[in-house]
């Protein structure tokens, strides 16, 4: 049994058809999307780009504006597909990855002799020595203050040497995210860690052993007037207008047992703020957690695990607000299973801010996709673990 949505002038019905099964529908080749780059990221979009254009291309838009850019995977993939790019993050990092991907007109030829002036440089024992390098011996990380260390020694030294570098070559603000972007591509390929800087591995991974070596960032031609913003997304929104909005916010757990306390995306990557602001904070805890990447001081609404006075969950709120305050005809939303928000919620959110263009389903466990006009059918695969949601929405 399954439910198909039959349109009669202005009227929509719904008609119930027996079947074991809805008919298959022809398969469409996925949109081919050009090559990006980035770190290892629990929110990386990677996978998930054919989907994104492939819908995206159905309203042609000119301008996207990119609001939770993370690593900025979807805003490099729109830039080279001909759209001009509204990049916007929290996060002082993808504001450097946005530098150096949306805005550098420099060939990769300009940054050659700076990565070999870095790559050159002698290691030094510093600020991120003493707190983040740990040593290989007996093939554990734990050091003798009981902190486990996300780089070994050798590396962090290089670290310590080519971060003072960067900040003394007198470079412009493009130049020096290209090289910032650089330096963390390459702490990232050898790092010992799950991904993320909220705990570190007990034995070192195999890749930490490896000399910490940069290489000129993957960069590509400007061909539209890009901008990048690190705000508030709420209150960036006022300030743009784009064809379409891309919107990836963060996912607070839907599991009741999680605490409050449980680490957030300001805390699981607050290493990277670190590198790219040299400013030697107050940490605190085993993973020497910046103070300012804290809970109390770092959460975002949408990870939020309470319900508002009105029993409503206040990340369903902040969604709602979300797409009203979107100055953009069409918005394309990205939502995870494991998001807090309900499939009923989300559905009534979606809903009341215009027309559910199509929905398409991933499920990265199956590895399968299903494209599916808009009716409540996504909705009964909507607790299924590991699944993701692209909402197509035309605002009203």
């Amino acid at each position: 049994m399954y439910l198909t949505l039959e349109n009669a002038g202005a009227l929509s019905t719904c008609s119930l058809i027996m079947s074991a099964s809805p008919p298959k529908l022809p398969e469409k080749p996925l949109a081919a999307v050009p090559a990006t780059e980035g770190i290892k990221y629990a929110g990386s979009k990677r996978k998930l780009l054919p989907h994104i254009l492939q819908l995206a291309r159905k309203v042609q838009p000119r301008t996207v504006l990119d609001g939770f850019s993370g690593t900025t995977r979807v805003a490099q993939m729109f830039a080279q597909t001909g759209h001009r790019v509204i990049a916007n993050d929290l996060s002082v990092w993808s504001q450097i990855f946005g530098q150096c991907y949306l805005c550098n007109s420099y060939p990769t030829s300009h940054y050659e002799p700076l990565i070999a002036h870095l790559n050159a440089l002698p290691g030094v024992d510093g600020w991120f020595t003493e707190h983040y390098g740990g040593e290989p011996a007996a093939g554990i990380t734990t050091t003798a203050n009981g902190r486990k260390k996300p780089w070994q020694r050798h590396n962090t030294r290089r670290l310590d040497a080519i971060r003072a570098e960067i900040d003394r070559l007198g470079l412009t603000e493009v130049e020096r995210a290209v090289l910032l972007t650089s330096l963390i591509l390459a702490l990232d390929e050898v790092d010992s860690t799950l991904g993320h800087f909220a705990s570190y591995l007990s034995d070192w991974s195999p890749r930490s052993f490896r000399p910490l070596r940069l290489q000129v960032p993957r960069l590509f031609p400007i061909e539209q007037p890009h901008t990048v913003h690190r705000g508030d997304i709420f209150e960036v929104l006022p300030r743009i207008e784009a064809d379409l909005a891309y919107f990836d916010p963060p996912y607070g757990s839907n599991n009741e047992k999680m605490p409050p306390s449980r680490v957030r995306y300001a805390a699981y990557y607050h290493l990277w703020t670190t590198i790219c602001l040299n400013d030697r904070p107050a940490i605190f805890g085993k993973a020497g957690r910046r103070n300012d990447s804290s809970d109390k001081l770092a959460g975002s609404v949408f990870e939020d695990y309470r319900r508002n006075d009105a029993g409503r969950l206040v990340v369903v709120d902040a969604i709602a607000h979300l797409l009203q305050a979107t100055r953009a005809r069409h918005i394309l939303l990205s939502y995870s299973s494991g998001g807090r928000a309900t499939a009923e919620e989300l559905h009534e959110v979606t809903t009341s801010v215009g027309r559910v263009i199509e929905v398409t389903e991933i499920d990265h466990r199956r590895n399968v996709m299903a494209g599916m006009r808009w009716t409540n059918e996504w909705i009964r695969d909507a607790e299924a673990p590991n699944t993701e949601f692209l909402f197509l929405i035309e605002k009203g």
